[in-house]
């Protein structure tokens, strides 16, 4: 006889995750931006002058006879299509709206001295609302949480199901 347990799976753990290894984040969505294979060593963006060394994209010194290429984030910025959008809007983001930006930009500058293609596209102030692009998934949600760790309010981080795409909106 099986000493196996017959039936039902476990309880599914909050999260969803159902097995050991399974992934939260969908690894099927995949950015349209990134190169489907490894770029040669040393290669430099003739945009940005990040450097691809060590499988990443990084800045320094190209060495001599480094290739060029266009990075991801440049070839984003190009073609004008984000991968994250931040939207902060209501009564105190409209009052407070210099003091918000600035946190923004400070965040987005300490992300983008480590991870060269986390970078804001644009920051676009309308009288209701400051509407940030990002090149990244991931600066949204940092950018998000710092605004909220700073000035509470409600944070609502969404990534889409079907494409490479983060929207995080903050109210307050």
């Amino acid at each position: 006889m099986n000493n196996r347990m017959q039936g039902q799976a476990p309880h599914v753990p909050t999260g969803g995750v159902r097995h050991y290894g399974e992934r939260v984040f969908n690894a099927e969505r995949r950015d349209p931006y990134e190169q489907g294979g490894k770029y040669r060593e040393p290669t430099q963006c003739s945009g940005c002058g990040a450097i691809w060394h060590r499988g990443r994209w990084q800045w320094g010194a190209a060495p001599v006879g480094a290739q060029a290429a266009v990075c991801p984030a440049c070839r984003r910025i190009h073609d004008k299509l984000p991968a994250g959008t931040v939207v902060l809007e209501g009564d105190f983001a409209v009052v407070h709206r210099d003091e918000l930006v600035r946190l923004v930009r400070n965040v987005a500058e300490r992300e983008g001295r480590e991870h060269p293609l986390h970078r804001l596209m644009q920051v676009a102030e309308t009288p209701e609302r400051v509407v940030i692009e990002t090149t990244d998934i991931h600066l949204p949600q940092r950018i998000g949480e710092a605004v909220q760790s700073a000035y509470d309010g409600d944070l609502d981080v969404r990534y889409g199901d079907n494409e490479y795409s983060a929207r995080v909106i903050w109210r307050r």
